[in-house]
């Protein structure tokens, strides 16, 4: 199993700062697995009946999401997709700065 985050010293005019790495990937996934448990908990809810108006938000702001069967699962893999991307984009790049 991999580390999310490790440290390096890096020396700066007689100062010791610690630089933090994060592991790109696993980060995109923690939020992948997030943002579907998050969409799935709003599929369930929606298809009871209660909190409608956090359903009809996800279904404005989601291309496949629905509170159905098919909707809901369509729905946690946009979540999950589009969730990676940004998180493992953002990762990467605060690992570019810290260098």
């Amino acid at each position: 199993m991999s580390t999310t985050t490790s440290s390096k010293n890096v020396q700066e005019s007689g100062r010791v700062l610690e630089a933090t790495y994060l592991n790109p990937l696993a980060l995109g996934e923690a939020a992948a697995v997030v943002s579907a448990a998050g969409m799935l908990l709003l599929g369930i809810l929606g298809a009871m009946g209660v909190y409608e108006a956090g359903v009809a938000m996800m279904e404005q702001w989601h291309l496949f999401f629905a509170p159905t069967v098919l909707g809901t699962l369509a729905g946690m893999i946009e979540a999950a997709v589009v969730s990676f991307a940004i998180v493992y984009a953002l990762a990467w790049l605060y690992n570019a700065f810290a260098r």
